[in-house]
């Protein structure tokens, strides 16, 4: 049965013109989890990737570190949703503030998202969980016998692949979705019976000697 480990992307640049480059500190991530994936010996693992930038270049890192080669073609239902829409569709869901910061956007990005979740659209949430749960499962039902695979994505994607797994409700959703750490590694088998969680969010390898290397935005 293969494991499919989905990463999250590393750093990317908040604050910036362009968020969706990795910062130095996420290049030295992506490099880091590449070697950890490395170390773990996958099975010649299929590497996939989002379209997003952040995702595509975390996965060349990546296998550039452990010595895998990259699919030729990123799959747009791992990229992440648009979280400057939703702030701008759901403005104050998350409380008064001032609007600034990482904490402050995420508690902002909290609400817009718990909204965003209960309008339940056929066109918003729903194809977006949908989706990322189809992606994950494409890749494993195209990875040969005896091999492996590595997803690199977003949080976002990774949160809502974990709850639908989980059955859990949307305050759920947000909490994975918080706590996701930048290259975290989320285990997930695939079996006849279909995808199992194995283990969310796994960072050892940005603790320790490497703590200077965790982040979670």
């Amino acid at each position: 049965m293969p494991l499919i480990c989905l990463v999250r992307h590393g750093q990317a640049s908040f604050g910036a013109d362009d968020y969706d480059v990795l910062s130095d500190l996420g290049r030295e991530q992506a490099r880091c989890v590449g070697e950890e994936l490395r170390r773990r010996e996958l099975r010649d693992p299929l590497v996939v990737s989002g379209t997003l930038r952040r995702q595509r270049d975390t996965a060349a890192l990546l296998a550039a570190a452990a010595g895998w080669p990259v699919a030729a073609e990123p799959d747009p239902r791992l990229d992440e949703y648009d979280h400057l829409d939703l702030l701008k569709r759901y403005p104050g869901e998350g409380g008064a503030g001032d609007g600034s910061g990482s904490r402050e956007v995420q508690r902002l990005l909290d609400g817009a998202l718990r909204s965003w979740i209960a309008a339940a659209d056929a066109d918003g949430w729903p194809a977006f969980s949908a989706g990322a749960v189809a992606a994950v499962a494409d890749v494993a039902a195209a990875v040969p016998s005896g091999r492996d695979a590595v997803v690199v994505s977003s949080g976002g994607v990774i949160a809502a692949v974990v709850a639908a797994l989980l059955g859990a409700p949307g305050d759920g959703v947000i909490a994975l979705n918080r706590a996701a750490v930048n290259v975290g590694v989320t285990s997930v088998l695939a079996g006849s019976n279909g995808l199992s969680l194995l283990a969310f969010n796994d960072h050892a390898h940005v603790t320790g000697a490497r703590r200077d290397l965790l982040t979670y935005r």
